[in-house]
């Protein structure tokens, strides 16, 4: 039996024939052609059955972009289970959440990195159907990845495997934070996971000629599914950073013949303005995505100029829709790609809701659902297949997107969604704190940092320091706001709602 092409497993079979010899995946200790990663793929699939992780099972990666992250998730889906990544920024009890929710028997968790070791500090106890952890070496070798690897003997078993997936077959789950403070799962299929990032690749004209810096972290649906996947399709080579250094980035530009720069705009602010740019060789660089953020027309000319990359475009999306929506094209002007999010790919329909103003959007790449959560798949996605994005848009005369505003309070810190009701859940268990609210208030390097305010208990005091410290303890560093008010009551509307754009002319 042969994989099915519209699977990831298919699609691996297939270029690590067609494209062999090619560079796949390119870092500081290891390269492996397209056809050294099948092998590896294969052979960690193999260990990934052997470990009795059955077909449908979910495997958690939680480790930042070292080589490992690529070979373990194309493994898991080789094996029939399903990816579950989990941001690295994620403290133990954030990660201990979903991996119960999940129920994974099995977490590829990263070793100490940058000072900490979260994956020692998962409380097991609470985490009853986790059978194996396999620790990622990162910043020392301090891993169990060998050991993990020797197991995986019977390819015959990963074969067999991989050939019984099926298109419509869970792929993954992205985990995306709701407006109820309760991180929901979203399930991917396959085709829609291989679909998705290819729509953004042809608008991107990537081919196997393409060597692609991949500075989005692989546990974002931009890094896993734009970076990974587009690049496993196309034949492309993948060179991630494991953090983003702006010296190391152009190095790498100019060692590695990088053709290829997605992210966010602070990324591309950085670069033109560091004082040894002209130390390096950027000339290979020919397409660059950006997003997440408002994108002034200027940075694009910059780019197009100082950089001279040829494509720059921007993009509009939310894990929901498989991570995709609009995209600008090649054709675009610099105006058009600053000002907008270009129009829907990837097979999706567009329309701007009557009154509200919401965009929504529906087609082949909406996602499955939330895992275990029909309600609020139903309040997302209504009868007729249309996702309610809670995002307020307009539409010009060409059928470009601009985001205007949103329905939800969602803010972006860093290229990373917050839902500030999470962060109140957590403010809420302060001693002290009778009441709470958290706004996105713009940064001049992050784009939107988290602002509270909080009513205070009578007879408690609480000070700036202590608030932010509670909430840096219980949650990813994105996430904690980085400044607090105090005041004496929340502005409410007589449906008891805080009024949140009141707050923001409070001082």
């Amino acid at each position: 039996m042969t994989s099915d092409p519209r699977t990831i497993p298919g699609v691996l079979d297939h270029v690590s024939v067609e494209f062999a010899d090619h560079d796949a995946l390119v870092t500081d200790d290891r390269t492996f052609t397209y056809a050294e990663l099948g092998a590896e793929v294969k052979r960690v699939a193999a260990a990934i059955v052997d470990l009795g992780v059955d077909a449908g099972d979910r495997v958690a990666i939680w480790s930042p972009n070292t080589w490992h992250w690529v070979v373990a998730c194309l493994a898991t889906q080789y094996a029939g289970a399903v990816v579950v990544p989990l941001n690295t920024r994620y403290t133990a009890s954030e990660a201990t959440d979903i991996l119960a929710r999940t129920a994974a028997p099995l977490l590829i968790g990263m070793g100490r990195f940058l000072g900490n070791d979260r994956t020692s500090e998962l409380d097991r106890t609470a985490l009853p159907a986790l059978r194996h952890v396999v620790r990622v070496p990162v910043d020392e070798d301090d891993g169990t990845w060998d050991e993990f690897f020797s197991r995986g003997t019977d390819l015959d078993a990963a074969d067999a495997r991989a050939a019984a997936v099926r298109p419509d077959d869970v792929s993954d789950i992205l985990f995306t934070s709701g407006t109820t403070g309760r991180s929901k799962g979203v399930l991917s299929a396959h085709r829609q996971s291989l679909d998705a990032p290819a729509a953004w690749a042809a608008c991107g004209q990537l081919t196997s000629a393409d060597r692609y810096l991949c500075i989005n972290p692989f546990f974002h649906n931009f890094g896993f599914k734009a970076g990974i996947l587009a690049c496993l399709q196309t034949g492309a080579a993948l060179i991630p950073q494991l953090t983003f250094d702006p010296e190391k980035a152009m190095r790498a530009v100019q060692d590695q013949r990088i053709t290829v720069l997605p992210g966010p705009p602070t990324i591309y602010q950085t670069l033109l303005d560091h004082p040894r740019r002209g130390d390096y060789d950027l000339t290979s660089l020919r397409f660059a995505v950006t997003g997440a953020a408002v994108v002034p027309v200027v940075l694009i000319e910059r780019m197009q100029d100082e950089l001279d990359i040829d494509i720059v475009l921007t993009a509009y999306g939310l894990t929901e829709a498989t991570g995709f929506g609009t995209m600008c094209r090649a054709e675009d002007d610099a105006v058009t790609v600053a000002t907008t999010c270009g129009r829907p790919i990837a097979g999706f329909e567009l329309r701007i809701a009557d009154g509200s103003g919401e965009v929504l959007l529906r087609g082949p790449n909406v996602m499955l659902g939330y895992l275990d959560d029909p309600e609020a798949t139903a309040a997302a996605v209504d009868a007729d297949g249309w996702l309610h994005t809670g995002d307020v848009g307009i539409l010009d005369a060409a059928g470009n997107l601009s985001i205007t505003d949103r329905l939800k309070d969602m803010y972006i810190c860093g290229g990373f969604n917050v839902y500030p009701a999470e962060i109140e859940q957590v403010l809420a268990r302060l001693d002290g704190v009778a009441d709470s609210a958290v706004i996105g208030v713009p940064d001049e390097r992050l784009g939107e940092v988290g602002k509270a305010f909080v009513v205070v208990k009578a007879d408690h005091h609480l000070d700036e320091e202590t608030v932010i410290a509670h909430a840096r303890q219980r949650l990813a560093n994105f996430k904690t706001p980085r400044s607090v008010v105090f005041v004496d009551v929340l502005p409410r509307n007589p449906g008891g709602k805080v009024v949140k754009p009141l707050l923001r002319e409070i001082r």
